[in-house]
């Protein structure tokens, strides 16, 4: 299991100050939430240490006895060109400085003057490694098409290529300390992504949800935040919220498209500093959680409106997956059908019946407004009506007619898609063999699921069919 490291690679922190090397230690802990250091005060011992752990940036002094910090860069550069070098330096010379970026340093900071732009300078360079290695991990397994820990998604029952193409994605962003945004229809299974990117972290804390939809902003503040006693009325005793709760772990914020502007303001905070304060509280407590959120809402409409900060957005979908709609995952239905019908036997004690060859077919003529949750209603709904061998197909067959009537399509749109005025029109002998042929098609040949498509009775389907097939006479 993980110790909660941040970064996920190592810090090496290099000077031959001992003192200096304890301070700065402090700060990047306590300031820069930074706690994956290592320190090394004799420059001659630098390459052996990481040639040994996994160092992935190196904060490095100019004047040191032994080995000058501009070798040392030099012999970084050039041994391992993907390690990236911040010099902090007592010497404050523009000429120094250009010189060592030249060399291949990411920047370059005064040690007694800069302590902010430091820690600000470190953490960008912990994104731009954090980058790196999640272009070259996403490249090998979209390339490789391999799962490494495919047990974590294991309860998310799928043979569709869509989806595995979001878990390589969050195998590949797993050991990033940025937030995840899940976006997706509701139904579509938002809440399981999330415990597998929690499970794909290896975080030894617990992963804490909170739906924010219809919370105010006092009590999304108390919420998240906690509270100490007497910051308001009723606040009787200290109250840990939910961030720290989910120290160590994963903090999960779901229907974040709802969350108000004035609680959107603290949660960019939150995100941009890492640390946030108790409610009666003047003392900052740095976040320890990963965040991760959902929604069913287009953020990228609703920060084009005023509804959702653009600041926020861009924060939040550093990372970003989409799950698709069961209606463009219909390989998928059949092996859900299977898998609801037998947890809902087991559920009311039955046995599992057989399912009619036509079932998957009139499933997959249909959209599922409410996705994979809707599909399992109906699974449990028609096994709780269930009473012979044979599974009837009358409760789906029910709620996909009331389906089509709330989607009864707009005849004035429907004509100025199907008919460009710059076209002559096809005849109606015409139109009515495309939609026959078309609907056979999707019924995979069946007539009576053909019929149904079409609005018209079975027998009335087959006159057609037997027309059409008819040669005509001489």
């Amino acid at each position: 299991m993980s110790n909660n490291r941040y970064p996920s690679f190592g810090v090496l922190l290099v000077d031959d100050e001992a003192s200096f090397l304890r301070s700065l230690s402090i700060v990047l802990e306590r300031r820069g939430g930074i706690n994956h250091i290592y320190r090394c005060q004799d420059s001659r011992e630098a390459m052996g240490i990481i040639a040994r752990e996994p160092i992935g940036l190196v904060l490095l002094d100019l004047t040191m006895p032994h080995l000058s910090g501009e070798e040392l860069l030099q012999q970084i550069t050039e041994n391992y060109p993907e390690i990236g070098v911040i010099i902090i330096s007592g010497l404050n010379q523009l000429e120094t400085a250009v010189h060592c970026i030249r060399l291949g340093a990411y920047d370059y900071y005064i040690k007694t003057t800069e302590e902010e732009r430091l820690i600000e300078g470190v953490r960008r360079a912990i994104r731009l490694q954090e980058i790196r290695l999640e272009n070259q991990e996403m490249r090998w397994r979209f390339l490789t098409d391999t799962l490494e820990r495919p047990e974590v998604f294991a309860s998310i029952i799928t043979q569709n290529k869509g989806m595995r193409s979001v878990f390589l994605y969050l195998e590949s962003v797993a050991a990033s300390s940025q937030p995840v945004l899940i976006s997706g229809e509701s139904g579509v299974g938002k809440e399981q992504i999330a415990h597998a990117i929690h499970a794909l972290s290896n975080r030894a804390g617990p992963l804490v949800s909170v739906n924010v939809a219809g919370l105010d902003d006092n009590v999304f503040a108390d919420t998240l935040f906690g509270h100490h006693r007497g910051a308001f009325t009723g606040a009787d005793q200290v109250r840990a919220g939910m961030i720290e709760q989910a120290a160590g772990g994963t903090l999960f914020l779901d229907e974040i498209g709802d969350l108000s502007l004035a609680s959107q303001v603290k949660l960019l905070r939150l995100l941009q500093e890492g640390e946030y304060y108790p409610l009666g509280s003047d003392r900052p407590k740095r976040i320890k959680a990963r965040v991760v959120v959902a929604t069913h809402q287009d953020l990228g409409k609703k920060q084009q409106t005023g509804e959702f900060r653009k600041d926020l957005y861009y924060r939040l979908r550093v990372h970003q997956v989409e799950i698709p709609p069961l209606r463009r995952r219909k390989d998928d239905i059949p092996l859900l059908l299977e898998h609801f019908l037998a947890e809902a036997a087991h559920d009311l004690g039955k046995c599992k019946p057989t399912i009619p060859k036509q079932l998957p077919v009139l499933l997959a003529n249909y959209d599922f407004p409410g996705n994979v949750r809707e599909l399992r209603a109906l699974a449990y709904d028609a096994m709780s009506q269930h009473r012979s061998r044979m599974l009837s197909m009358e409760v789906f067959r029910r709620a996909l007619d009331q389906q089509a009537v709330l989607d009864k399509p707009d005849t004035h749109a429907a004509k100025e898609c199907l008919f460009s005025p710059d076209q002559p029109l096809p005849t109606l002998q015409e139109v009515g063999e495309l939609l026959v042929e078309a609907a056979m098609e999707r019924a995979q040949g069946n007539q009576s699921l053909a019929s149904r498509l079409l609005g018209i009775s079975q027998p009335a389907l087959s006159k057609r069919l037997k027309k059409k097939d008819s040669p005509e006479p001489l």
